[in-house]
């Protein structure tokens, strides 16, 4: 056989989608373009979107029960798309380092030109910073901060908090991490039961996971959702006993991992239910300040990153539950349960609620509102549609009903729709401003975790496929797929969020050096860290298919491994330039000089770029 059985369909999915999109998407020229395709749907247009929607999902069902993948992997649609996709992140890359030095080179000819003659006195910045933009002048350039938000009394010393103990969690995470990735080369580097590799690596992930990300995205919501309901939250004190249980949480279940003591090696749920009670607690007790925030908003409706956030707390808090009630959780049960919450604790947690914060800081950092409400509103509903029913797409060939997979692999293709959807209206709200790239440092960061939200996301729906899924499944290029998205997605937006906030709450800049060193020793390690992984995962799924020896791809994976750990310690070294910018940021704060009150209605706030 040498097509691939789930060609056909996906090329539907893409049309479809492309229609659909289309359709809600208010792009000039694109409903234009698509008008004979969907000339009748505005006329009867309540009721013609649930019907494309549903077209696209039942389009996909043709040809998806066929069990033969091909052999001919090289020309395979998924592995073809990864590779597209991966030029996307270098032609970034590139984008990036041309206006930085396109800005290197017009400062050293601006120099040039005025020596010899009578140095101009700039001080306001009125002639080094003009710009033709009428619309937006000087606010591209970065300065440092000396107006303050006001905020409630209390939050932003409690924000910091969250933050703080995020990066602390960052940091100790990823050395775990780091360690466990030299094992790969030097698996006799000690003789501890509690450095083993079975124990460490379950560390790392939970840590960086439930510690880091979930930390500070709270963190960074907790600013979101009361600036955006122009209402304080209900109770600080809840915040502080919220952060107080979480934390333990995480200590005790790192503890019990170190241990020997854990959940039967469930990915992403290692943890034993008494430490996860703590953190349920803490998120339970997080949702009753986020929803009471918004409740008691003085804004009428309700802004789009909120739907994200609390959707976020709500699945998760259900997901808790199903992934640690016990009584059905038996054989192909269990497996059921796992894909669900391991799929679900990406997507609906850490992706979701990270799309909440994108919509506002994104478009805060550029003074302008989100491009367009309508695509969030499609983003929004088509990922809770589509994302919930993908986890047994990491169980193909597996003996569960041949529906289920068949299920989760029409949705991951499905996904395409909320992820165009919200890269078009990122990109969008983006626009006008790529000149900024040379001098922002908080663009950068944007600027990749969007790319990589693409990416990651449709290599994500690539991998489902069968063919795809039985080369590089359960091999390293898992791996490096999820470094794709949980680290250049959620990390990097996490990143750019906080550094475009702090300043504004504390008044205290990072040094730009710093932060230009810490970007590119995490982008280039995380490109090092996903090549070296995704061809060692390439190579030893084609062993496995060959029949070889499962010990030939061990020793065959050696190089790989090394260019993992390379990757790995640039990357670490960035955190610890992160930790210390986080540091100067938020030190002996300013006091604050005035500005406007947290409670002023938000969908356009002040430049914090």
């Amino acid at each position: 056989m040498d097509r691939d059985p789930l060609a056909a369909p996906y090329l539907w999915t893409l049309l479809s989608s492309f229609l659909i999109y289309g359709y809600f998407c208010p792009v000039p020229g694109i409903k234009t373009f698509l008008r004979p395709a969907y000339a009748n749907m505005h006329e009867r247009s309540f009721r013609a979107r649930p019907i494309a929607l549903a077209s696209t999902v039942l389009g996909l069902t043709p040809s998806l029960l066929a069990q033969d993948p091909t052999t001919n992997w090289a020309v395979s649609p998924g592995v073809v798309g990864t590779f597209v996709l991966l030029g996307l992140v270098l032609l970034t890359a590139a984008l990036i380092i041309g206006a930085r030095v396109d800005r290197l080179i017009r400062t050293l000819r601006s120099r040039g030109k005025e020596q010899g003659a009578l140095a101009r006195v700039d001080d306001r910045g009125l002639v080094s910073n003009y710009t033709h933009e009428p619309d937006n002048p000087l606010v591209d350039a970065k300065k440092s901060e000396t107006m303050i938000l006001e905020t409630q009394p209390g939050l932003r010393r409690l924000i910091t908090w969250y933050l703080g103990c995020a990066v602390g969690w960052l940091v100790i995470g990823t050395l775990i991490g780091q360690y466990v990735g030299m094992k790969f080369v030097w698996p006799d580097m000690d003789a501890q039961a509690w450095l083993s590799f079975g124990r460490l690596r379950p560390v790392h992930t939970n840590t960086v996971f439930w510690g880091w990300a979930s930390l500070a995205m709270i963190g960074l919501g907790y600013f979101v959702v009361a600036r955006t309901s122009a209402a304080p939250v209900p109770s600080l004190r809840r915040g502080w006993h919220a952060l107080g249980w979480m934390n333990l949480g995480i200590l005790s279940g790192d503890l019990f991992l170190m241990a020997g003591i854990n959940n039967g090696g469930g990915e992403y749920r290692e943890y034993i239910w008494p430490a996860v009670l703590p953190f349920a607690w803490g998120l339970f007790l997080t949702f009753r300040n986020f929803y009471g925030t918004v409740k008691r908003r003085t804004i009428g409706e309700i802004y789009i990153s909120n739907w994200y956030i609390l959707a976020a707390l709500v699945w998760t808090l259900v997901l808790v539950t199903i992934g640690y009630l016990p009584w059905y959780q038996n054989g192909l049960g269990e497996t059921v349960i796992q894909g669900y919450y391991m799929h679900q604790g990406v997507g609906m947690w850490f992706m979701t609620f990270t799309l909440g914060l994108l919509y506002y800081y994104l478009p805060s950092a550029f003074n302008r509102p989100i491009y367009s409400y309508s695509l969030g509103v499609l983003a929004f509903w088509t990922q809770m549609l589509f994302y919930t029913m993908i986890g047994t797409h990491h169980f193909v060939f597996a003996p569960l009903p041949w529906w289920l997979q068949t299920v989760a692999i029409v949705f991951s293709a499905g996904m395409f729709i909320p992820v165009v959807a919200g890269t078009t209206n990122f990109l969008m709200t983006m626009r006008g401003s790529w000149s900024a790239i040379g001098r922002s440092y908080v663009l950068p960061f944007f600027l990749v975790a969007v790319v990589f939200y693409f990416v990651g996301s449709t290599q994500g729906s690539f991998q489902a496929f069968r063919f795809t899924n039985h080369l590089w499944h359960f091999t390293d290029f898992n791996v490096a797929h999820s470094h794709m998205t949980m680290y250049g997605i959620i990390t990097f937006a996490l990143w750019a969020c906080m550094y475009a906030i702090l300043p504004r709450l504390t008044g205290r800049e990072p040094s730009q050096l710093l932060v230009g060193a810490h970007f590119w020793l995490a982008f280039i390690g995380l490109f090092a860290y996903m090549i070296s992984l995704m061809a060692g995962g390439t190579f030893k799924g084609l062993l496995w298919l060959e029949g070889r020896p499962f010990i030939d791809s061990v020793a065959g994976l050696r190089p790989h491994w090394i260019w993992r750990a390379i990757g790995g310690s640039l990357m670490f070294i960035a955190h610890l330039l992160f930790a210390w910018n986080f540091f100067t940021m938020v030190r002996r704060p300013v006091a604050n000089t005035g500005a406007a009150p947290a409670d002023a209605p938000t969908n356009v706030v002040p430049s914090i770029s």
